[in-house]
């Protein structure tokens, strides 16, 4: 009987370990590219970035962190605080949303893209 017990718990674990491989290696059948930003195009700052503020940001930066970058406030926020200068690469809104570890995953490739164009476009408060 023990015999029979120890070839039942060894076809599971067989099983689980067949399963495990198979989950993980379908991981990344399905690829799909990045949607991309159409640069010539004009990024609003109403529309487009204060959206992005308003999904991933605020939990953070709403009013009791600076800056303030809850709507009717953010573009003044970020104006006082220098973080809209060109080139917009080395902006340093671009340079947090990019670098510094806390920020990086909060917003997504695209996010930050939108967020480039604009500074790239003047970072208008259109």
């Amino acid at each position: 009987m023990n015999h029979k017990l120890k070839r039942i718990r060894q076809i599971f674990v067989a099983l689980i370990l067949i399963a495990a491989v198979e989950g993980f290696s379908s991981c990344e059948k399905y690829s799909y590219a990045q949607p991309k930003v159409d640069p010539n195009i004009t990024w609003h700052f109403q529309t487009d970035i204060q959206p992005i503020f308003n999904s991933n940001c605020i939990t953070c930066h709403n009013g009791t962190q600076f800056p303030d970058l809850r709507s009717g406030k953010s573009f003044a926020a970020l104006t006082k605080a220098g973080l809209l200068t060109l080139p917009a690469e080395t902006s340093g809104l671009y340079v947090q949303i990019t670098t510094q570890a806390e920020h990086i995953s909060r917003t997504t490739s695209l996010e930050k893209d939108k967020i480039l164009n604009w500074l790239l476009q003047g970072a208008l408060n259109n």
